[in-house]
């Protein structure tokens, strides 16, 4: 499908170079649709969506996820995204109607949106015991930066990033990015190659406007036409995970005292899920089974 999201892997350089591409366009305007976003609001989640979906690449099975959250001093508040097995993602925003002026630069400012003093928490669970966390200094509110910064201090790796989310009044029209990543035995000539080139690429969001293929966008974001694909077929998509199931363990956690206290009070539970806002709701029968499941 001509308009469908995707995302690649690809080599550089002979291999020196792993450049990871995303188009996140669909995805961005379903989280837009399903969250009723403000254009601020969608571009800011937007782009950690996007970065969710780019980490999250290296997932292998099921029992892996990875939870990304930032939150600032500005108005936007906190930003959760998840990215599961399979590059299915979702996410949320504390204020999703944050609307703030256009830049004098005619851009949207994401960066005032998310703001400074705050911090950008990863969590890697790789189905191991207990998952990796690493936790930096938002920078500038600007999400790429902010990662840039992130991955050269939490993982000691050097890393070019990109994200981009345009918006229009009818919704989305181009999200996506990039992560520039080198290898350890890259040497110096290719390191000065690299720099060089990025320093004029486009924006991500303005080639993916012009309906550009990830692989020419790569080949633009290296200065290298030899590439080597490693994976071109995977399909990122927003999906959310939430079931009855797992709202009525939450409940459970409650204990069997407050459970009887809100039986006696004859009303219903209704609790929403953050990432997708469907509803669930519990009811005096379906409260009475929850506490006898705990005897």
């Amino acid at each position: 499908m001509e308009n469908e999201d995707r995302l690649i892997k690809c080599l550089a350089y002979g291999g020196k170079v792993s450049v990871t591409l995303i188009k996140s366009t669909s995805l961005v305007d379903d989280a837009r649709k399903i969250h009723d976003l403000s254009p601020t609001a969608t571009a800011t989640l937007g782009r950690v969506l996007t970065m969710a979906e780019l980490i999250g690449a290296g997932i292998k099975s099921d029992k892996e996820s990875i939870t990304i959250q930032m939150k600032g001093n500005g108005p936007i508040g906190s930003i959760v995204c998840v990215a599961n097995h399979g590059l299915k993602v979702k996410g949320y925003v504390q204020n999703p109607h944050v609307e703030l002026p256009i830049r004098d630069d005619g851009k949207i400012d994401v960066g005032g949106a998310v703001g400074k003093d705050g911090f950008i928490n990863i969590i890697k669970d790789m189905g191991l015991k207990e998952p990796y966390i690493g936790i930096t200094p938002i920078i500038t509110g600007e999400i790429a930066e902010d990662f840039v910064h992130y991955f050269a201090e939490s993982e000691q790796q050097p890393t070019v990033v990109a994200l981009g989310v345009l918006v229009n009044k009818d919704g989305v029209k181009s999200a996506g990015g990039y992560i520039v990543t080198l290898i350890p035995d890259a040497d110096e000539d290719v390191i000065s190659s690299l720099e060089k080139n990025i320093e004029n690429v486009p924006p991500i969001s303005s080639m993916l406007e012009k309906d550009m293929e990830l692989e020419n966008i790569a080949e633009v974001v290296t200065g290298d036409n030899n590439l080597f694909i490693l994976e071109n077929d995977f399909v990122p998509k927003y999906e959310c995970d939430c079931s009855e199931e797992r709202f009525e363990k939450g409940l459970i956690s409650l204990g069997r005292d407050e459970l009887k206290e809100i039986l006696n009070s004859g009303e219903d539970i209704e609790t929403v899920c953050n990432f997708c806002n469907k509803k669930y709701v519990f009811d005096r029968n379906h409260i009475d089974k929850i506490i006898n499941k705990k005897q």
